[in-house]
């Protein structure tokens, strides 16, 4: 039986997800990593949330639908597929649901994402490290590199760019989220590169420079502990200009921190959250 610590329209997420009535987002408890840095930690780490079956879950994608917004988005959902199947099941068999968002770390098997492809429309995935060094000390495991950069190339083979319909509202393809960690700018740089050698620049990336220190990094020794700087940020952002990447979004490192899109004080229950960003 899945957990779900929140649900609802969600404004924070990338223009063409959030549109102008919000992304239909479900946060589920739990997730493939365990990142000393995570935002989310009370659902995603201490398992806070409710138990829900497939009948109630299936309510609230239908009420979220009925809401009109433009997508059903599944925050880290790969703990819960098959209840997740079993409870939509009964919805997609009608032409008209919204597209799936598969909104995940990047830490996924492609047998996995095989296995679950009718819940996988568009991807929002994760590219954080280049070092498995970084990402054991980080996320608690050295084999994220290999395994999210596996994840992205089958999210693109099997999705392709992303296409919008008319009104610029996410139909179909892939997205790809860049965190700035602190003293490590230059893996998310190294990540732009294999993007652009392995992939290709059409690919829509999204630089955030939203990392905060909480959870156990706010006492963690090194750069885990603080803001990234304007200049790790800036050769992060020149990167994007120089590889010559022009579909996607750059966050301001000055951006605002709304009080519920940070997830560790997020409410739990039912609402709405988040804030638009801005576009390359």
């Amino acid at each position: 039986m899945p957990r779900i610590f929140r649900h609802g329209p969600h404004f924070g997420e990338e223009p063409p997800l959030t549109g102008r009535r919000g992304s239909g987002t479900v946060f589920f408890s739990h997730c493939t990593l365990r990142c000393i840095y995570c935002q989310n930690y009370p659902w995603s780490q201490e398992h806070a949330g409710a138990d829900c079956d497939s009948a109630d879950l299936r309510a609230k994608f239908a009420r979220m639908a009925a809401q009109g917004c433009h997508n059903w988005n599944l925050v880290s959902p790969t703990p819960w597929l098959p209840s997740i199947r079993e409870a939509v099941e009964p919805l997609i068999h009608n032409d008209t649901h919204p597209p799936f968002v598969y909104n995940t770390s990047g830490f996924e098997s492609q047998e996995t994402l095989a296995a679950y492809r009718e819940l996988i429309d568009i991807a929002l995935t994760d590219l954080r490290y280049a070092d498995p060094r970084t990402a054991a000390e980080g996320s608690g495991t050295a084999r994220y590199v290999e395994r999210a950069r596996e994840a992205l190339a089958w999210f693109w083979r099997e999705l392709g760019p992303l296409r919008t319909d008319d009104e610029g509202l996410a139909v179909s393809g892939t997205i790809c989220r860049l965190l700035v960690l602190p003293g490590h700018a230059a893996e998310a740089v190294e990540n732009l590169q294999w993007i652009a050698r392995h992939i290709g620049t059409e690919l829509h990336v999204s630089v955030m420079s939203q990392y905060v220190p909480v959870h156990l990094a706010a006492k963690h020794a090194g750069s885990w502990s603080r803001r990234v700087t304007e200049s790790e940020y800036g050769a992060v952002t020149e990167a994007v200009e120089r590889l010559g990447f022009d579909n996607g979004w750059i966050q301001p490192l000055d951006a605002a921190e709304p009080t519920d899109l940070l997830g560790c004080k997020m409410p739990t229950g039912a609402g709405a959250v988040g804030e638009l960003k801005e576009t390359l």
